[in-house]
């Protein structure tokens, strides 16, 4: 298992599509998993500061987990199937939940937590970009797609 960061979210033109935007921690290597608007507003407005006068499901389910003195060690992204990503939400004494991965790096902004993910995972659905941000072979349509796109997403593409 490897560590990721979250970047950010992003928003796909034209179709309006959500992603969460994972940086592998040591290298260049990015994971894009396109996810929900729900679940992308939840990431969003975390990372931004942003308090909801009432809990959102994220808030209160990591509320629920601290009352019950559950707290969530980690979350792992165990698994890609079809650009569907699996994530699994891990307890004391390795108890495991089955999560969306969108539902899970959400909860893992709020505990902090370390979100890892399974290597054959990144290298079957990451983007590799090298340090000098020249695009590694075979990728560029894809790069250049991506690249246009981040430079085109604005936060206020949110307010769905």
């Amino acid at each position: 298992m490897l560590e990721l960061e979250v970047v950010g979210v992003r928003i796909e033109l034209p179709s309006n599509q959500p992603l969460v935007l994972l940086k592998e921690s040591d290298t260049q290597r990015h994971l894009p998993i396109w996810i929900g608007a729900p679940e992308a507003s939840a990431i969003a407005m975390f990372q931004q500061g942003i308090v909801p006068p009432r809990p959102l499901t994220h808030d209160l389910m990591i509320s629920t987990l601290e009352s019950l003195h559950a707290p969530l060690l980690r979350v792992e992204i165990v698994s890609v199937l079809n650009a569907v990503f699996s994530a699994e939400l891990v307890f004391a004494d390795n108890v495991r939940v089955d999560a969306r991965s969108s539902d899970a790096i959400a909860l893992a902004l709020r505990t902090p937590c370390p979100i890892l993910c399974d290597e054959q995972v990144l290298d079957e659905a990451s983007v590799m970009v090298s340090d000098d941000s020249e695009v590694v072979e075979g990728q560029e349509d894809q790069m250049r797609e991506f690249r246009e796109f981040l430079d085109e997403v604005e936060p206020e593409d949110f307010d769905k």
